[in-house]
């Protein structure tokens, strides 16, 4: 599949230093800005893996998640992102940054092998488990595509509450409101055992059902931290 601008993708490849000097600039102001007008903060951020890859699984409420997770650690993560997104200019500017294109709506299978070619080179990923954005305080049903990626690279899967993000900016929102925001980390899963392509299978739905509630949980610990009414 190509981007938008009709170039091949090109997710799976190692950062170069000038991307890497980007990404480290880009994340000093980004991180700055949340602080400032966020107040953001996390808990449960020793669940982090210090070493290797691991792969996020927050909930998804707004557009700006992805640049609240940057307080979560210090390595440089990659994150799905939708494929409209990269035109022009943004196509390098968002892929310097670390994003992958991804269909919007579908499994996407050439995206999750990017995500797969990352994480064994040592990032590591944001997996939105919702897909696309979502509106209010119930978690909807997940994709299978954070438990498929685990299952093929065997990292862990830290999943993340993050409270008062929709309050901030909402769909449709043109403006970012200074309201309090919290992240609530969670224990790392350990991909689990299993051989044979059917029991693989089923330990990707039961990881998925699994991370249900686990994400429900953290999200609403989230909402109560941040002050947002979780009705």
């Amino acid at each position: 599949m190509s981007t938008p601008t009709g170039t091949p993708r090109n997710d799976g490849r190692p950062a170069t230093k000038g991307e890497l000097r980007f990404y480290a600039a880009v994340k000093v102001v980004l991180v700055g800005f949340a602080k400032l007008w966020f107040r953001v903060s996390a808990t449960g951020k020793e669940h982090v893996p210090k070493d290797g890859a691991f792969i996020f699984t927050p909930v998804h409420r707004s557009n700006i998640d992805f640049l609240l997770l940057l307080i979560c650690t210090d390595k440089r993560i990659r994150y799905l992102s939708k494929d409209s997104i990269f035109v022009g200019v943004w196509d390098r500017i968002f892929t310097a940054l670390g994003a992958i294109p991804v269909t919007r709506g579908t499994a996407d299978r050439e995206a999750l092998q990017s995500c797969i070619t990352v994480l064994q080179a040592g990032d590591p990923v944001v997996i939105f488990p919702e897909g696309t954005r979502q509106s209010g305080p119930v978690v909807q049903e997940l994709f299978d595509g954070a438990a498929f990626v685990q299952s093929r690279t065997g990292v862990p899967i830290v999943p993340v509450g993050i409270g008062g993000s929709e309050t901030a900016m909402p769909k449709g929102a043109k403006f970012i409101k200074p309201h309090k925001i919290r992240l609530v980390v969670g224990p790392a899963l350990a991909a689990p055992e299993a051989d044979g392509p059917k029991a693989r299978r089923a330990a990707i739905k039961a990881r998925t059902a699994e991370l249900h509630p686990i994400i429900q949980d953290l999200f609403d610990q989230a909402q109560v931290a941040a002050g947002t009414p979780n009705t």
